[in-house]
Parts: C-alpha cells; structure tokens; sequence
C-alpha cells in the first residue's frame, strides 16, 4: 500500500497538469463534477471521454478557470499546473503561463480574416513582432489551407477551416498545453483524421501537450497515449489508449463492439455498464 502511495505521489510530481479529486457546483446548488481526478504528462496526449453531459466540458473549463462566467466553481480539491496550484488564477493568467482552451463550437471571429483571427492568438506576447511573424509563418506551415484563405472573412470559409483557425490561434500564444473540447463535433471523417493528425504533429515536434475531451472515443484512443472515461460527473474508468480499446465493455458501450460483432445503440443498456465499473 505505501509503495502504490509513493507511486501516485511520483506521477503527480511528474506530471505537468494534475487535477485532484475536485467538485464543481453551478449556481451554488448543482452538483456536476464528483470526485474528479486526472494527470497530463509534460509532452503527453490524453483524452477525456463520455457522452453528451458527461461533464467533459464542466471538467476543461475548472481547469481553465472559465467557471466563474457560468456561476459555476470548484467547491473541493485541487489543480495544479507545473507543480503551482492555479485554481484561483484569472483566465488570463493561465494563458500567460501557457494553458489555452479550444472551446467547442469554432469559436472564430467571424468578422476578421483567418490572419486577423490568428494574430489576435499573440495579443499577449511581449517578445516582439518578429517573434510573431516567425510564429504565424510556423502555423502556416502546419495548416497550408489557412494560407491559402489568409485574407477570406473567417466567418465565410468552412467549418473544417475554422476549427484549424481556432488551432493555429491557439498555437499563436506559444502554448505548452492545450486543452481542445469536442474538436470532431460536426467535421467530415476526412477532417477528423486530418484535424488529429496535425494534433500529433504539433505533439510529437513542438512538444505541445494536449487534453482532450471528445466523444468520438475511437479517433480519440488512436492519437491519445492514456485516457479517461467519464460518467455523471465521475471517473469510472482510466488507463492506457492500448488498454482501453481492448477493455470489453469499452469495446461495446464506446466503439460499439463486442464479441458477437457491431451493436446498435438501442441495444445498449448504461445501467449495466455502471454496475460493472462501479463495483
């Protein structure tokens, strides 16, 4: 028991996002998080997942301290960043230490072009304009498609082009972790992979580190290298991507697999599902 202790107090230590068995309550009477605890390594992707409602969202937005707006907050536990508690930062001062949210719903500017939606990324930085420049010709070079529609009005181009803007802005404030909430939501499969591959790119050659909360559990457990499976506000379940997908009840509530072959929807029962993890 004492080594499993001095193991989890390690990963903590090594971890460069923890969250720690925290509440979130909204409008001081609903409970929404319960318990919840997760870590991100320095350089690692790990995915958040459930179903519509499972408190995925609820989750990014106690980390980024976006709660307050909703008159939500964080009743219990702790979050720390680099070792530092920062729950009680301001938004601002997370994103100055280099934690950004993607929220759901590309959330461009629309009146601005796809270059004026970028820069406004860098509005923080204090390291000059040539810094910047360097930086917006390095997104470019990731999404060739924003280049190309650099001067396009974001609020006309496709919403495969946007959820990259919102990206590349992101990557404008020189983050070194970015938590992305629901990125497939509403693209094309040819986007989703596209969308993930430069996901792992940025991972494996900016050193980027990402949570991700995502309900396409099979894209998500592609890219991720350890996930999270939430359920009413709880953690039910976490371990490797590798684990994960093979996990049967994984297998047959999230990727709609079992050992007869593809189920339908209709033929999933949660209740079992709960009584199976939470046991």
């Amino acid at each position: 028991m004492q080594g499993t202790l001095s193991a989890e107090r390690e990963r903590s230590r090594d971890a460069l996002l923890s969250v720690n068995n925290i509440e979130v309550i909204y409008n001081h009477v609903i409970l929404v998080l319960k318990g919840v605890s997760l870590e991100v390594p320095e350089g690692g992707i790990v995915a958040l997942l459930g179903g519509n409602g499972a408190g995925k969202t609820t989750t990014l937005k106690a980390i980024s301290n976006l709660l307050r707006s909703e008159r939500g907050e964080v009743t219990k536990g702790s979050i720390t960043y680099g070792g530092e508690p920062v729950q009680n930062l301001d938004p601002s001062a997370l994103v100055r230490r280099g934690v950004i949210q993607v929220m759901e719903g590309r959330n461009c500017f629309e009146h601005l072009t796809i270059e004026e939606n970028l820069l406004v990324g860098a509005f923080t930085r204090r390291d000059g304009a040539s810094n910047v420049s360097q930086d917006l010709d390095l997104v470019y070079s990731y999404f060739p498609r924003l280049k190309d529609r650099r001067k396009s009005q974001a609020g006309y181009t496709s919403g495969g082009e946007q959820q990259l803007c919102v990206l590349g802005r992101a990557l404008m404030s020189r983050p070194k972790m970015i938590l992305l909430d629901e990125p497939s939501m509403g693209l094309a499969p040819q986007l989703v992979e596209e969308f993930f591959l430069i996901v792992k790119n940025l991972n494996e050659k900016e050193g980027v580190s990402f949570l991700l909360a995502e309900q396409n559990t099979n894209i998500a457990l592609r890219f991720a290298q350890y996930g999270y499976i939430l359920e009413s506000g709880r953690v039910v379940l976490d371990g490797s991507a590798s684990e994960l997908r093979e996990n049967p009840d994984v297998r047959e509530f999230y990727l709609g697999m079992s050992e007869s072959g593809r189920k339908s929807f209709r033929d999933v029962r949660s209740y079992r599902r709960r009584k199976r993890w939470l046991s």
